[in-house]
């Protein structure tokens, strides 16, 4: 069975992954969403902090992850998610770490390699602009929106065409913390190639 790309990210009500210059601040790290996150989605928690917080992590559900250039560097160490195989985009920058990749290669054409290739869910982790590269690859969306608004910043999907696209809900969990996490796939049978202008 070809691997999935899990677009797995947390968003605020109108429509931002991060801040103007990369903020995540705003976010809310406390709650009781916090516990059944970290328990469920363990393996994206950066290494470090699930040490620190006594997380077991595996890489049943996911094993790779993938981030442009400024959602790598926003974490400010050489690899954050060392539990996993890191693939970092950069056309201008390199890097090194345990388990860390960074190319200038075609996101497309890494992805789908990555999927042809054993393994479990492959993560995208971000950012926007990235994710507009790939949407057309992504396979599940799961969305921790979250009660808040930030005004400006990194949309979900940075810029994209307008093209409507169908995903169907596999599960939603309202926590009372406002934090609201949704699952969903691309509805089957739709076409990923990109339409082409006469």
């Amino acid at each position: 069975m070809m691997r999935e790309l899990v677009y797995y990210v947390a968003v605020t009500l109108d429509g931002f992954i991060a801040g103007p210059g990369g903020e995540y601040d705003g976010f809310l790290m406390e709650g009781d969403h916090m516990q059944a996150i970290n328990r469920r989605y363990a393996a994206t928690i950066p290494t470090d902090f699930a040490a620190s917080f006594g997380v077991t992590q595996d890489t049943s559900m996911v094993d790779t992850v993938l981030m442009g250039w400024n959602t790598y560097a926003v974490g400010g160490v050489p690899s954050p998610y060392r539990h996993l195989r890191q693939i970092v985009f950069s056309r201008t920058r390199t890097a090194a770490g345990e388990n860390l990749e960074v190319t200038d290669e075609d996101p497309l054409v890494v992805v789908r390699r990555l999927k042809q290739e054993e393994g479990s869910a492959i993560w995208l982790c971000g950012g926007g602009a990235l994710a507009a590269t790939l949407a057309d690859e992504i396979d599940r969306l799961v969305l921790k929106r979250q009660p808040v608004l930030f005004g400006s910043g990194i949309p979900l999907f940075g810029d994209r065409p307008y093209r409507p696209e169908r995903f169907d809900l596999v599960e939603t969990t309202a926590y009372e913390s406002g934090v609201v996490v949704s699952e969903l796939a691309r509805r089957p049978g739709l076409s990923r190639e990109r339409p082409t202008t006469p």
